[in-house]
């Protein structure tokens, strides 16, 4: 069952061009040398500078392995630190953790019922 991280967060107006190359180089860090996917969300509506990453995972254990495996990781470390410690508002990350609805099951009753 698939596992969705979406953080959203403020990019401080003066550093959003290094921010947003920032995240650039994050995103395809992570795509290329973890196995989850990452997008890049930018606001349509809403905060003009609140922008969202959307982590996609095969399960809750994948989830916590792949984390255990960036957070271990001194080249990912380098760059995620200043982007967070530089490029965005302190206090302003917030973190959601979803995981897709499973499709329902057809019940053996009604299955004999639809025979008849």
């Amino acid at each position: 069952m698939s596992v969705f991280v979406y953080q959203t967060f403020v990019i401080k107006q003066d550093k959003f061009k290094e921010a947003i190359d920032n995240l650039r180089e994050i995103k395809k860090f992570r795509n290329d040398n973890y196995n989850h996917h990452v997008e890049i969300l930018t606001p349509i509506s809403g905060e003009d500078h609140t922008y969202a990453l959307l982590s996609t995972y095969d399960g809750l254990g994948e989830m916590e392995l792949e984390n255990k495996r960036m957070f271990d990781d001194e080249e990912y470390l380098e760059l995620i630190g200043p982007f967070f410690l530089e490029n965005i508002q302190e206090g302003s990350m917030y973190t959601q953790i979803y995981r897709a609805l499973s499709d329902k099951k057809n019940d053996k009753k009604d299955d004999k019922n639809s025979e008849k």
